[in-house]
């Protein structure tokens, strides 16, 4: 079995009063650690002390990351990905940027509001030698931009090619109801590991804005390749009164290799 989660844990500076990071990052690793993931996905994760402190907390996994790059302070902001050590061996690893000129670092297009990425790994498992290929990404907001990164994105999984294993993990900024989604999980290319648990989406809001109830989306989502089968799949809405995790639920799903 492989314990996947979906995380966007608010990037560290955001004036979020109650809700800033200090005050809940004690809370945001806790609820990493009750799942115990083999493969973990992060999401406006910035290298300074906010991924220190996941490094840190997290000694069992190997992280890696690049910077998206751009203008600010925002150049420092990465979608990360994590594998448990003891679960996986590396053997390979990468990254591109959602445009239409990926292999140029901090490149743009499509009016985005900011670089995004894709990290990838291919990975071995240490029980069964199977390898797979684990990517994460983090969608930018503006309309077209999402468009342009799904196209982008599917792209790159057609260049992989069906034969691979694939879990793909993300904060993509759209709905189920989106061009983006169904161009990432139309003709069998991955299936959406929650709705093959709960096939009429009930329930399934990721993003909150802090318990904010008309900013409710289902935007953060875990896709794999029809290399598995869907075990589990849920959404951590765990909270402690009004302090959150991040404005964004974690996801996660329980896969298993079809046999």
């Amino acid at each position: 079995m492989i314990r996947v989660m979906s995380f966007n844990i608010r990037y560290g500076l955001a004036a979020d009063g109650v809700n800033h990071w200090h005050h809940r990052k004690r809370l945001a690793l806790a609820r990493i650690r009750a799942f115990g993931p083999d493969l973990l996905g992060l999401q406006e994760c910035r290298d300074d002390e906010q991924a220190e402190f996941i490094r840190q907390g997290l000694p069992d996994y190997h992280f890696f990351g690049v910077h998206r790059q751009g203008p600010g302070d925002t150049a420092l902001e990465m979608a990360p990905l994590l594998f448990r050590k003891a679960a996986f061996a590396l053997l390979d690893t990468g990254c591109f940027w959602l445009s239409e000129t990926p292999e140029i670092p901090g490149s743009m297009s499509w009016d985005s509001a900011y670089p995004r990425t894709v990290s990838w790994a291919r990975l071995a498992c240490r029980t069964t030698g199977t390898v797979l290929t684990y990517a994460n990404t983090h969608f930018d907001y503006e309309p077209a931009a999402i468009d342009g990164n799904a196209r982008c994105l599917r792209r790159w999984l057609d260049q992989v090619g069906s034969g691979t294993p694939l879990i793909v993990t993300g904060d993509f900024n759209a709905d189920k109801a989106s061009a983006a989604y169904r161009l990432l999980t139309g003709d069998n290319a991955l299936i959406d590991a929650f709705r093959q648990v709960h096939p009429h989406g009930q329930d399934e809001t990721t993003y909150h804005a802090y318990g904010r109830e008309e900013e409710r989306a289902a935007i953060d989502w875990i896709l794999a390749s029809d290399h598995f089968r869907v075990l589990e799949a849920q959404i951590d809405r765990t909270r402690e009164g009004a302090l959150f995790p991040s404005d964004h639920y974690p996801i996660t799903a329980v896969l298993d290799w079809k046999t």
